[in-house]
Parts: structure tokens; sequence; C-alpha cells
């Protein structure tokens, strides 16, 4: 527990420090389940970063991680000025202490999210103790999302027009030259397997 100094300024930091949080993932592209995330955060904290991961391991990404980021500003723009979108590399942890947040958001569509999203939260608080995750779900509507399914649905010619923002389709249909990615009307979605961002 920290000391407050006998000014009481201490106390003014850590509540201006509590009133940011970063939403982290890959997105690639974003998704209307991601939009919904940012949503609902951005009505808690007065201040959203929403972190574009450029170290995708061994995750082979469509867009690179500069479109990735123009893509996400662009689709959050009519949110706010209080969201921002910037890139970032190496540990999120790390990079929250650099921008001096506490507070992780992270999104859970379903149970199958849960053993991926408590281990890896559990590592972070190990690796990090003064950084909380905050678990927000989507509504239910976006809760089977995943960029992994609307790529391949992207890429096989179907319509992402339900499940993505108007600047995720602009960006698939000039990545892909696929009509689909431009056309409305509902998509079939093949259950998947595992947590994908």
């Amino acid at each position: 527990m920290g000391v407050v100094p006998p000014d009481g300024r201490g106390g003014e930091r850590d509540a201006a420090v509590n009133r940011i949080a970063i939403y982290a993932g890959t997105f690639d592209p974003i998704t209307l389940g991601h939009l919904d995330v940012v949503q609902r955060a951005s009505a808690i904290f007065p201040k959203l970063i929403v972190a574009v991961a450029a170290d995708t391991g061994k995750k082979d990404t469509l867009f690179d991680v500069g479109e990735r980021v123009r893509i996400v500003r662009e689709a959050v723009r009519p949110l706010g000025r209080r969201i921002a979108v910037e890139a970032f590399r190496g540990l999120l942890v790390h990079y929250a202490r650099e921008r001096g947040v506490r507070t992780i958001i992270r999104g859970l569509r379903a149970f199958s999210d849960f053993e991926f999203e408590f281990q890896m939260a559990l590592t972070n608080r190990k690796l990090a103790p003064d950084i909380e995750t905050l678990f927000l779900m989507p509504k239910e509507d976006f809760s089977y999302l995943n960029s992994s399914t609307i790529r391949e649905i992207a890429r096989l010619g179907g319509s992402v027009t339900d499940f993505v923002p108007p600047a995720s389709r602009r960006a698939l249909a000039r990545k892909l030259g696929r009509a689909g990615a431009r056309a409305r009307g509902p998509a079939a979605l093949a259950p998947r397997r595992g947590r994908k961002a």
C-alpha cells in the first residue's frame, strides 16, 4: 500500500491513473464484438487506449500493424475523442506501466474463452501485481464473433457486413479483392475451437 504525501497529491495522481484503461488485441480486423467492448469500457473509464499488438507470436495476420491501427482508428472515431489508438510491442503489462495505466480490459465472448483469459490474467498479475484485469462481456449478438472466422468468410467470398464495422469491411475488400467483403446479406459461421482474437 502506497503512502500518500501530506499534501494529498498522491491520491490525486492515483485517481488520474485509475481513470484510464487499456483494451489490447490483435484486431485483425476489428469486429463489432470488439467495438461493443470498446463502448462498454469507455462508459466506465473517461479515457480508453485501444492498443494494437505488433508482436503476435506465431499468429500470422492479414493486415500489418500499421493497417490495423488505421482500421481501428477509423472504426472508433464515431465514439469520441476519449478513445486513443496506439500500437505496442512487447509485454502488455510493460506497455501499461509505460502509459501509467493500472487497468487492462479483456473481452469474454463465451465460456471457451475463460480458461485462456484466466491464465493470462493470473500471469499478468504475477508479472505486475499493481495492474488489474477487468473482464467485460459483449452483447450476446456478438458473442460468437472472432476475427479469424470473419477473415475466412471474406476469403471465400461471403458477406461480412453483419460482423464488422464499415472500416473493416472496406479494408477486407481492398486486401482480398472479394465481392463478398463488400456485399450485404447473411453469412453462415462455422463453429471453431479455441481462443481467437
